[in-house]
């Protein structure tokens, strides 16, 4: 199914858009879409005041932009948790079931879900959940990909695309496992996982799409 404006809105809010400056090419990965169509969705964005684009240094949502993606993830993140705490489905088979709900999900249904669900803060994916004025906590923006070999930390969130949430829980991967970095290539970026004992490879860029807190 082809990606459309929301869920650009979506991907460039995880990636961490909303606060600095993101590529063409992070996007390209987390949408599993060409170049062509990302640079041809981000003029239709920059056209629409959602999105700014500065040639060679990147992407970035606008105060409109960054309030639109707000409520969409809102709405997407609080039919994640109401699946999982409250129909039991396993964090890997959410993602598509919340991405039929949230396109009927009116304000008041959003809020009366939170209310119904305590107003989580955050999804099963790790992500925030924005409140019903777009507001919203921090979120971990240091990718896995990022670290280098003796680093650790546990992992706090993964990008909300159903590729991504595939091959992570697929290789035995879970929010808030810790890890250690023991090896690191061009590649892969391979984990010691504290939990299982287990030396976890991880393709760098998926890892890009794993966003850690480092330990000192």
């Amino acid at each position: 199914m082809t990606p459309n404006k929301e869920d650009y809105l979506k991907m460039i809010f995880e990636l961490g858009g909303d606060t600095a400056l993101i590529s063409n090419k992070q996007i390209v990965a987390g949408l599993t879409v060409s170049a062509a169509s990302v640079s041809e969705m981000i003029t239709k964005l920059v056209e629409q005041h959602y999105v700014t684009h500065t040639p060679y240094q990147g992407i970035k949502l606008t105060a409109s932009g960054q309030q639109k993606a707000a409520m969409l993830v809102r709405n997407h993140r609080l039919w994640e948790v109401f699946l999982v705490s409250s129909l039991g489905y396993p964090v890997d088979a959410i993602h598509q079931e919340a991405e039929k709900l949230e396109h009927a999900t009116t304000p008041d249904m959003a809020d009366r879900l939170a209310k119904m669900l305590g107003r989580p803060q955050y999804c099963p994916h790790g992500g925030v959940i924005p409140d019903e004025d777009g507001h919203y906590l921090d979120q971990s923006r240091v990718a896995l990909a990022s670290l280098a070999v003796g680093d650790h930390g546990h992992i706090e969130r993964v990008v909300d695309e159903a590729a991504v949430i595939d091959y992570i829980f697929g290789m035995g991967l879970h929010i808030e496992d810790h890890f250690q970095v023991v090896a690191k290539d061009t590649r892969t970026i391979t984990l010691h996982q504290r939990e299982t004992g287990k030396d976890l490879p991880v393709e760098l860029g998926r890892a890009s799409h794993i966003f850690v807190e480092v330990q000192e």
